[in-house]
């Protein structure tokens, strides 16, 4: 995988994110700028050691990465910052946000592998299967990775959806953003209502 054509792909985020240059960010580390959302885990050479103890939580929707492993994703960045996330929608986030950094690594699961957890791959290994009726972290239409295509091939026959690399499955991910992020939004309400109901009552 050519990592510059995922960081070119990160700006079809279309978050209103404008990017300053790295010593403007450096200066306003937790003013609202994107700069507050660089990793905040300390540099990291091997993210794939001990992963679920340094990496627990997604940094940007909170949910636990071992409950969602076939679905998470790690982002090792040029100066090994790392980003342990649940999804590629949330690694669509990350490398939006980190847009000075340059991807030096990004793993994602072998979603058919029996393993528990789902072993990570590098992303230019794995084969994509977007839109199949499989449930999937943070998004409506899923795009799970398979280390081996002959397993993709009997998933796409029994669940449908479209093969595409990395790159692909990225681009799918923003391209749905503005529908999932309005679901998500939309399942959260519903999720604090009911607790304040249940509270209530």
């Amino acid at each position: 995988m050519d990592r510059r054509d995922a960081l070119k792909l990160s700006l079809l985020a279309g978050v209103g994110l404008a990017a300053g240059n790295a010593q403007a960010q450096a200066a306003c580390a937790t003013d609202g700028t994107p700069a507050q959302f660089t990793p905040k885990k300390p540099a990291d050479a091997n993210p794939l050691e001990r992963e679920f103890e340094k990496y627990p939580k997604c940094p940007y929707c909170g949910m636990d990465r071992k409950e969602h492993h076939r679905a998470r994703m790690l982002v090792q960045y040029s100066d090994d910052l790392t980003d342990g996330v649940c999804s590629i929608h949330c690694l669509g986030l990350s490398l939006g946000v980190n847009i000075d950094r340059e991807p030096k690594m990004i793993w994602g699961p072998d979603y058919g592998s029996t393993a528990e957890p789902r072993p990570l791959v590098p992303v230019e290994k794995l084969t994509y299967l977007i839109g199949a009726d499989l449930k999937h972290a943070m998004t409506k239409r899923s795009k799970h990775s398979f280390a081996a295509k002959e397993v993709a091939e009997q998933f796409k026959q029994k669940h449908g959806g479209e093969f595409g690399d990395f790159n692909e499955a990225l681009k799918q991910s923003y391209l749905d953003m503005a529908a999932d992020v309005a679901q998500i939004r939309k399942n959260r309400e519903e999720r604090r209502r009911r607790m304040m109901e249940q509270k209530q009552g």
